[in-house]
């Protein structure tokens, strides 16, 4: 239940990071409301994964996934442009999320 859990708060941070710009620092009041409703949904949904796995594995896995995500749409939605010491940079997140999930015995506690 824990992946679950991390799996909805990465996508609810996502979209609340991606709707950020949107609120026009936090003076339009509906998206506004939706990073503030997206954000709770993630702390709350972290906090229920924090229940069976280890906090620096959750925090480790909850970055990385939300940096690699919001780089992508970034990318593909918000046209920004990545650099290849970017993508380098991201791949290297991505595989370091990857080996953990892999090979770490720390994920549970």
């Amino acid at each position: 239940m824990g992946y679950i859990y991390l799996a909805i708060a990465v996508l609810a941070e996502v979209a609340g990071t991606s709707l950020l710009k949107a609120t026009e620092v936090f003076t339009k009041l509906v998206p506004t409301a939706i990073v503030l409703i997206a954000y709770g949904l993630a702390f709350w949904m972290l906090s229920l994964s924090l229940k069976t796995m280890a906090v620096a594995i959750v925090y480790a896995l909850w970055c990385g996934a939300g940096i690699v995500l919001i780089a992508v749409i970034g990318w593909f939605v918000l046209k920004q442009q990545l650099d290849i010491p970017a993508l380098i940079g991201i791949g290297l997140i991505l595989a370091g999320v990857v080996v953990i999930n892999l090979f770490s015995s720390s994920v549970r506690h």
